[in-house]
């Protein structure tokens, strides 16, 4: 069968011909990044799509990856359809990935997340893919441009020009390297933020398409120092602080317990319980110094609150190797430092950082509750039964004790058709929710009940204690309720973190600290009353001036930046005052940046 169409024919019109083949191609790899844009829109869908269009450079930026990745493939295999095809595939895999997270956890995909895929397709068993006509759509939409680009476009580049084009086209690849990297370009040049919340840093993501944000996300792994960062004069500056150690009649015994989504809904009016799920949980608190924890995560990323606790850094690196902490210091005191998970020793690497950060050791399924459990998680009955036994047996030693331990039990999603704790509507009253809004709402707040039970029980274990014990206590993130957040929206729930109420309510969760009678008389504190409302890389500190110590020098560095500034959230919004602002007055900005310096230094600087 001749061609109708003689331009094909690369003998007869040889440029004609090649015109025909890089354009071709150009149109396929061009639907690539749109189709990409479509998938990146989160619940916007189509505004938001075609908003990305209405800022050239926002669109440009995520449109290019397709194309010279789809050109570079061309010159190396010398087949277009080849080139489109493994381009596609690797863009739109990417792109469906961010948008299942973004719909299951209202979380983007960043290029760190790559680094967790063992992580990811484990804890994906525990989510619903859902795949819509859209994705049936654009399969076959690809599968029909890659069977064209067979007949079609079968021009293969050969000897010089082949090399010429491959050097060509990875020169283009890395040449516009900058509009990537850069801040500027993102928080600025790139700017649509019509639809979205500017204090949301995932809304500010889908504001941006997927490919152009998850490329810009690179930076986030990068050992950058911050702005102003100089090496000598950091030095220069913590040198004027030295660890101070606990003295020895005040070496109480520190238990930090970090509870998995656990949040305190009682808040909102909106929500009627069957009875008071809370009630032992609010016991605690009024016998505990307590207020809020304002996190920078959301449904997701336990991780981030955890070893910002644990370190006092705001900005986590990669922890690839011994990494200043203050569980470091803990043990420099001659304390002994555990920790239980009752989840799986890979997940977050926990296994290895948790050595890096100082743990001597610590317990996972893989090593100690799969024998109590099948080889499964373990629930919070299970937990804290074991934990308090454990830290009974480690107290009868003479050296005190500094166990953390984070939950598991009230990891998402929960389910939408059976119930976990009891029947339906036996902890919350149906006001027209779906039967699916009900099954999440009833599984969600039957854990919080045996949570808080749980925990009340464990610490009456340390009350009448003669060894003094203070207990932590906070949750990591607000749960996950339903798919976009749906729960959430039928529950009337501003999650707006333009708003302050809305900051708050995706933000903020609840810490307490608890001491039992030893402690409070080793400590001169009673360990009661209200605190105030910290980002949880400044709780450690907050506990350590309750109990009247100083701490490492690190520690002592960031006092001042707590006091004044003691919220840094995403996207550059602060708590100065009590009010959240993204314009820090020139005393405070300075004392942020001389903060994330300091941090920068001592987390790149390991002293044993």
């Amino acid at each position: 069968m001749k061609f109708q169409f003689t331009f094909l024919r690369r003998e007869d019109h040889p440029i004609a011909y090649w015109v025909w083949n890089a354009a071709a191609l150009l149109c396929a790899a061009l639907l690539t990044g749109a189709l990409s844009l479509w998938f990146s829109t989160g619940s916007y869908w189509i505004p938001m799509f075609l908003s990305y269009f209405q800022h050239p450079l926002l669109a440009a930026l995520n449109l290019l990856p397709p194309v010279l990745l789809a050109f570079l493939l061309w010159f190396v295999t010398g087949r277009s359809w080849i080139a489109f095809l493994s381009t596609s595939s690797l863009v739109m895999i990417l792109s469906w990935a961010n948008y299942c997270k973004i719909l299951a956890r209202d979380d983007p995909l960043v290029f760190e997340d790559l680094m967790l895929i063992q992580e990811g397709v484990k804890m994906s068993d525990q989510y619903e893919v859902l795949i819509h006509g859209s994705m049936w759509a654009s399969i076959g939409l690809i599968a029909a441009v890659t069977v064209f680009l067979f007949f079609c476009a079968k021009g293969k580049p050969i000897g010089k020009i082949r090399l010429i084009g491959s050097v060509a086209a990875l020169a283009c690849t890395a040449a516009p390297g900058y509009l990537y990297y850069s801040d500027e370009v993102y928080d600025t040049a790139t700017e649509n933020g019509a639809m979205v919340s500017q204090w949301s840093e995932n809304q500010t993501f889908i504001s941006k398409g997927f490919l152009y944000p998850f490329l810009h996300s690179i930076t986030d792994i990068l050992l950058t120092p911050p702005t102003g960062y100089s090496e000598l004069t950091t030095e220069t500056r913590l040198s004027n602080y030295e660890d101070v150690d606990i003295p020895d009649d005040e070496k109480v015994n520190i238990i930090g317990i970090q509870l998995e989504a656990f949040s305190d809904f009682s808040k909102y009016d909106q929500l009627e319980f069957s009875f008071d799920v809370y009630e032992a949980f609010h016991e605690l608190e009024d016998e505990s110094y307590s207020g809020n924890l304002l996190t920078n995560i959301f449904a997701g990323g336990t991780v981030y609150t955890e070893r910002t606790f644990l370190t006092g850094y705001s900005s986590l690196g990669n922890f690839r190797s011994n990494t200043n902490s203050y569980v470091w210091y803990f043990k420099n005191q001659g304390y002994q430092t555990t920790g239980d998970h009752p989840c799986y020793e890979w997940m977050y690497n926990r296994m290895n950082i948790n050595q890096y950060l100082g743990f001597d050791s610590y317990r996972f399924v893989e090593n100690y509750y799969g024998e109590l459990t099948n080889d499964q998680v373990a629930n919070d009955d299970t937990f804290f039964s074991e934990l308090a036994d454990r830290c009974l047996s480690l107290m009868d030693s003479d050296e005190p004790l500094f166990s953390f331990n984070v939950s598991y039990q009230g990891h998402g999603p929960y389910d939408d058709y059976i119930c976990w704790w009891g029947e339906k509507g036996d902890y919350v009253v149906n006001q027209g929710y779906t039967d699916e809004q009900q099954y999440i709402l009833d599984n969600y707040f039957g854990s919080v009940h045996d949570t808080s039970e749980n925990l009340a029980e464990f610490v009456d274990t340390f009350r009448e204690s003669d060894e003094p014990v203070v207990i932590v206590v906070f949750g990591d993130h607000n749960p996950w309720l339903g798919y976009s957040t749906s729960v959430y929206q039928a529950l009337g729930i501003n999650l707006d973190c333009g708003t302050t109420e809305g900051f708050y309510n995706y933000y903020g969760t609840r810490y307490l600290i608890w001491a039992n009678d030893a402690a409070k008389e080793a400590l001169g504190y009673d360990f009661v009353g209200e605190g105030p409302d910290l980002g949880p890389y400044f709780l450690m500190s907050e506990l350590f001036e309750l109990c009247g110590w100083e701490g490492s020098a690190y520690m002592q560095s960031i006092s001042q930046v707590k006091e004044a500034v003691p919220v840094l959230g995403e996207n550059g919004i602060y708590l100065e005052d009590g009010t959240l602002t993204d314009t820090l007055s020139e005393e405070d900005e300075e004392l942020v940046s001389e903060y994330l310096q300091n941090q920068y230094y001592t987390q790149y600087h390991f002293n044993d």
